[in-house]
């Protein structure tokens, strides 16, 4: 009773922590820890199946790692053809409507219950066998997850060289604690989606006025501590309104998805940076890293970009950058403006390059100015910041 008790208990400290995580890696590293302590090993690793290249992806390592293996690897994969009986589970079990179950592997070969282990030369078996020898595992539990009906991965626990040898209860407790680790990851890749929706823009896809908000207050505070070139590229789409009222907005809609694009491509130029839409016909750029001089050249770069498209007038473009001297800049709300201000100035007059704040004293003298009208407030977004 006393080890069922304990395993009870385990499944329920995993399914907690799964739930506790607040991001996917942490809900991996979540996972493979728990099934790891779980089953008494001293390393675990999750995977999964990657359809359309074939392969098992290593999503995260964890336990007592051995020289090469990484945390969160940027690109650790298994073609699966390698392992036959993931071939087999992949695609034969599970298309004749077989269970999944886990089974156990040895630096000596499979013992009972490998799905693949019946029937299976030396050869077979020797990737798996060499592995476990070379980083001194002496052996491991593999159990299949399967989420939404399909076959999603694999949990793969081991135990040092010396040590027990997993045996079949544990390959049916491995089974158990993938069904836990299934339902934890539907859970996580669910409030992962509501993440994602909160903080992009439904029509263009890129990130939305909310998301702009969080990485700006994150950059500002990267330029304070390290003196990080922070610039922001503030865009008004010219000659919207006249296409809705002339062509419908769902013409004027396809226009705000062809210079979401645009952007972009265009923002893709510089490393790190984040393509937003703000709202209505306002978009943006946020880049920390580069500096004010390639920003304002790719800046150009979209004015002649939106010039080239079918309808719409191009767009004004108004860049504020930590680069330029604008002052010090200690908030977000600060840069919003400037940048603001500039793509103002660039819009009344109908300039076809960007107006760059800290080039152009005007720009400096109207963010700092205080609203004059209603329709100055709209160009000072930000302000609640």
């Amino acid at each position: 009773m006393g080890g069922e008790e304990a395993r009870l208990r385990a499944v329920v400290s995993l399914a907690q922590t799964m739930a506790a995580a607040h991001t996917p890696r942490g809900s991996w590293r979540a996972a493979a820890l728990g099934a790891c302590e779980a089953l008494g090993g001293t390393f675990a690793a999750l995977s999964v199946w990657e359809r359309g290249r074939g392969r098992l992806r290593v999503l995260v390592n964890a336990g007592e790692r051995v020289e090469g293996e990484e945390e969160f690897p940027e690109d650790e994969a298994y073609p699966v053809h390698r392992f036959p009986e993931i071939t087999e589970f992949l695609h034969e079990r599970w298309a004749a409507g077989g269970e999944p179950d886990a089974w156990v592997e040895t630096a000596g070969g499979p013992v009972g219950g490998a799905p693949g282990a019946g029937g299976r030369g030396n050869g077979y078996r020797h990737q798996r066998v060499v592995a476990l020898r070379r980083r001194g595992r002496g052996s491991c539990v593999v159990a299949p997850i399967v989420l939404h009906g399909r076959a999603w991965g694999e949990l793969y626990v081991a135990r040092p060289t010396g040590a027990e040898a997993f045996g079949r209860e544990d390959a049916d407790f491995a089974s158990v604690l993938a069904s836990v680790i299934a339902a934890g990851i539907s859970q996580s890749e669910r409030l992962e989606e509501l993440r994602r929706l909160a903080f992009t823009d439904p029509l263009t896809g890129l990130a939305n006025r909310r998301a702009v908000d969080v990485r700006l207050d994150e950059a500002v505070e990267r330029h304070r501590v390290d003196g990080a070139v922070v610039s922001l590229v503030v865009c008004d789409l010219n000659g919207l309104k006249r296409v809705n009222d002339t062509h419908g907005h769902a013409v004027g809609d396809r226009l705000l998805e062809r210079f979401g694009s645009v952007l972009s491509r265009c923002g893709a130029m510089l490393p790190g940076v984040l393509a937003a839409r703000l709202g209505g016909d306002e978009f943006c750029l946020l880049a920390v890293g580069p500096g004010s001089d390639e920003v304002t050249r790719v800046a150009t770069e979209l004015c002649e970009r939106a010039a080239a498209l079918e309808l719409g007038d191009g767009v004004a473009c108004g860049i504020a950058s930590t680069g330029d001297p604008i002052g010090p800049v200690i908030s977000a709300r600060r840069l919003f403006r400037l940048a603001d201000a500039a793509q103002y100035r660039a819009k009344a007059a109908r300039s076809t390059v960007p107006v760059v704040a800290g080039r152009d004293g005007e720009v400096l003298r109207l963010a700092d100015a205080p609203p004059r009208s209603p329709h100055d407030r709209r160009h000072l977004r930000g302000s609640h910041r």
